[in-house]
């Protein structure tokens, strides 16, 4: 289930609400009310400080009770260029890190030959399934990813399109990594209360950091 943020620029009490029940009570009957809904956090704290029209003073989202789950995944392959692909003897890795108010969980595997890509879907699926492992699936958990890879298709419908269309894209070729797709359409519905997140890859978020730290390691020891 993915859920939105809605950022209130000029309202009551200015700032970022969880829910569209919390952000109608800020903006129903006052004058000129000024709000948005969004995908990702960033993206609503982003709009809210805008030249020009800046809040002072913002309700921050509270992740207190969520769980917080990162992943990511890499591929060392020679494949960067244009019409290269990858190799059978390149190093690839996915990893995770979820963490409760009482402990952390990690996880990670490498393979030979792996498209970053895959490991990207892999990594979130092999967080998915651990959640439901710990019996967790029912609580509140926040997943932060730098894939757009992974975030678009399911944050913007392109997931439904491809299973209407017989899992082909747009353009009428077929979707890369389709079983893993797949995996992933059957394991979301089992979190009712999951929602997703970006953040900027190889930055400042610290959960985003660990499980690259963790992917590099398995692929050194590979």
């Amino acid at each position: 289930m993915v859920k939105k943020y809605y950022a209130v620029k000029k309202g009551r009490h200015p700032g970022i609400y969880k829910t569209w029940t919390e952000c109608q009570k800020e903006v129903n009957g006052y004058p000129n009310a000024k709000f948005k809904s969004f995908l990702t956090l960033e993206g609503a704290n982003e709009w809210l400080q805008t030249t020009g029209n800046t809040v002072t003073s913002t309700k921050a989202v509270n992740y207190s009770d969520d769980i917080l789950v990162y992943t990511d995944g890499g591929s060392r392959n020679h494949g960067n260029k244009l019409g290269q692909h990858v190799k059978a003897d390149d190093k690839a890795a996915w990893a995770y890190f979820i963490q409760t108010k009482d402990q952390a969980y990690t996880g990670t595997a490498g393979e030979f030959g792996a498209t970053n890509n895959k490991m990207e879907i892999t990594a979130l699926i092999k967080a998915l399934t651990k959640l439901l492992e710990l019996g967790f699936q029912a609580q509140p958990i926040t997943a932060i990813l730098d894939s757009h890879y992974v975030l678009d298709p399911i944050m913007k419908g392109w997931l439904t399109n491809w299973q209407r269309r017989g899992w082909l894209t747009a353009g009428g070729k077929p979707v890369a990594n389709k079983e893993l797709w797949e995996e992933i359409v059957a394991l979301l519905p089992q979190f009712p209360n999951l929602h997703f997140d970006w953040t900027k890859g190889h930055a400042t978020n610290a959960g985003n950091n660990k499980v690259d730290e963790l992917l590099n390691k398995t692929m050194d020891q590979l």
